[in-house]
């Protein structure tokens, strides 16, 4: 195939997704929310990929590249590629960090009410009962109770109070949700 048809994956045409697939979208005029402990991570994944994994690939290219024949190189081939999806990564990184903004939620702490940062137990309309974290989007993880401050569960339970019972609007029809506790992280000591 001719390469003028194939589009590189290290470019830079302006669309979000080349640098992030997988990450979830920021609501328009939004602000990227995160912990001081997400943004910890994503700084530490970043600085993992330019000190250490990026110099390791640039290496193996390298010394593949000087042994000679670079079309049916395996090593230098997958060197290539490996380089790209790194690079990428230290883009999207570098944009979502560029513009997060670090809630510190202990400030909250002894609140009863809902904000970005809580960790909620609430009980749903069958009597099921749940615990959620309310996080940033780069740090949701919804198996582990990480929830999205953008999902709707997150949306209907912000400025709620404990005892207060809210709707929630799902596909499955609508949920009344029962708030039991509120919790916020006690606030770290830095010295």
């Amino acid at each position: 195939m001719n390469k003028a048809f194939v589009k590189e994956g290290g470019e830079d045409t302006g669309d979000e997704d080349a640098d992030g697939a997988l990450a979830s979208p920021l609501p328009a005029g939004s602000k990227n929310y995160i912990s001081p402990a997400g943004y910890q991570r994503l700084r530490d994944e970043l600085v993992r990929l330019l000190d250490v994994e990026r110099p390791e690939v640039v290496r193996t290219v390298s010394w593949a590249a000087s042994n000679g024949d670079r079309s049916e190189n395996g090593d230098y081939l997958y060197g290539k590629k490996r380089l790209r999806e790194i690079d990428r990564r230290i883009r999207f990184l570098t944009k979502r960090l560029d513009i997060a903004e670090v809630v510190d939620a202990s400030s909250h702490a002894g609140s009863d009410q809902v904000f970005f940062g809580a960790t909620v137990d609430y009980v749903v309309g069958d009597g099921d009962s749940r615990t959620l974290t309310i996080v940033g989007i780069d740090e949701a993880e919804p198996l582990e109770g990480r929830i999205s401050w953008v999902a709707p569960i997150a949306r209907a339970l912000v400025k709620a109070r404990v005892g207060d019972v809210v709707t929630l609007r799902t596909p499955g029809g609508v949920e009344d949700v029962e708030i039991l506790d509120v919790r916020y992280p006690e606030a770290s000591i830095s010295s």
